[in-house]
């Protein structure tokens, strides 16, 4: 991994626990500090509290939908800056125009691979300017 990227903070919202490890391992040995949440509410209270750098979103959460997660994290100064990649099951075209539409950054289709997952964030972290 690239020295830049060191430190670089990343916080998974995402419910299921197999998911959310397997993501968190493969970032982890990336040299990136992770962060977790199962839920988009707690997601939201992570992302404020703790400059993240980038946030792994899954669409299906069990209070919010991630698009709605997604909406409110754009609408917020705070962390509206933060880049997010879409990090879901659902292959469908609509859905991922709509992700995009919103504000992602990206649109990741499970299952991937771990060099799919650490070359999208390497991507994204290398196109954005997020100094948190």
């Amino acid at each position: 991994m690239a020295k830049r990227f060191k430190n670089k903070k990343i916080l998974i919202i995402e419910d299921d626990a197999d998911i959310r490890n397997f993501a968190m391992r493969v970032l982890e040995l990336e040299g990136y500090d992770v962060l977790q949440a199962e839920t988009g509410h707690e997601g939201l209270r992570l992302a404020r509290e703790s400059k993240v750098n980038l946030v792994l979103l899954d669409l299906r959460l069990p209070d919010d939908s991630g698009c709605v997660i997604l909406e409110q994290m754009k609408s917020e100064p705070i962390i509206s800056a933060v880049p997010v990649i879409v990090f879901t099951a659902s292959i469908g075209e609509p859905q991922k125009e709509r992700a995009l539409g919103r504000g992602a950054a990206d649109y990741l289709v499970k299952s991937l691979g771990a060099n799919d997952l650490k070359n999208a964030v390497a991507r994204v972290l290398r196109r954005t300017s997020n100094p948190a």
